[in-house]
């Protein structure tokens, strides 16, 4: 790594330089969210019912009490067994801390898959984590919302996803893409979408991320996600020296 050294009076002026971008990215990210959440909604017309631990659920029930709620479109197909995406189990290592506070302000998580329950649970188990995960097979749910692909909704070899008729990207596997979808439910139990996000509008929930975004080698990938592993597949003292040594 190549980097000028300069004095710390000289380090300071452009620190304090860049800490003014950076003020004026985070008042550009505040009015993004504000305009987010002034988006007009869709009321769910339709009756999506999920399997979970507690039997049979609706959308509504989801909501377990809360008015809002964000259900992260995990990839895993019904044939999947333990090998499944590791970008989505990425993610999904950052919730569980996060959604103990969220919870109690009026936000409810879940993530939903259209791999039957047990091997859900299997996974769910494996991996330590102890959000809700539902089972979205045998309805549209996935397929509506565009995280689910079948053959009869490919048109010229191209898939509509992230709001856009697009080939297929590496992360397509057996018709499976992520996502995250939001609803709010109102006092007469109406239920509407207000919000979705794919391929790359979840980085923002991935704090690993963040994290080396502030380090000097960055994320120091060359294809996104490649050195990351499922959190019980690490040799750390192997993955610490080649770590240390890359870049």
């Amino acid at each position: 790594m190549q980097h000028r050294i300069v004095s710390r009076e000289e380090w300071l002026e452009e620190r304090k330089a860049f800490l003014a971008r950076e003020k004026e990215f985070t008042r550009l990210r505040d009015k993004l969210s504000a305009e987010r959440r002034r988006l007009p909604w869709v009321k769910i017309e339709k009756n999506y019912v999920f399997d979970a631990q507690e039997g049979r659920q609706t959308l509504a029930d989801l909501f377990a009490g809360r008015s809002q709620l964000i259900v992260y479109h995990f990839m895993f197909a019904p044939s999947d067994e333990q090998d499944v995406c590791k970008g989505c189990c990425f993610l999904s290592d950052h919730v569980d801390g996060a959604r103990r506070h969220f919870e109690h302000h009026d936000v409810k998580f879940v993530a939903a898959s259209r791999a039957p329950l047990p091997k859900l649970e299997a996974f769910k188990k494996r991996m330590g984590w102890t959000f809700d995960w539902v089972s979205s097979s045998g309805s549209d749910f996935n397929y509506d919302f565009h995280v689910s692909v079948r053959d009869e909704d490919l048109v010229d070899g191209k898939v509509f996803y992230n709001y856009e008729l697009t080939t297929p990207w590496r992360d397509f596997h057996e018709g499976e893409m992520p996502g995250i979808s939001v609803f709010y439910k109102d006092e007469k139990g109406a239920v509407f979408h207000t919000y979705s996000s794919y391929a790359r509008g979840g980085d923002i929930l991935i704090g690993a991320y963040n994290y080396l975004d502030l380090t000097p080698k960055g994320r120091n990938e060359d294809e996104i996600m490649g050195w990351m592993r499922r959190h019980d597949e690490y040799d750390d003292a192997r993955d610490h020296a080649s770590c240390c040594h890359s870049g």
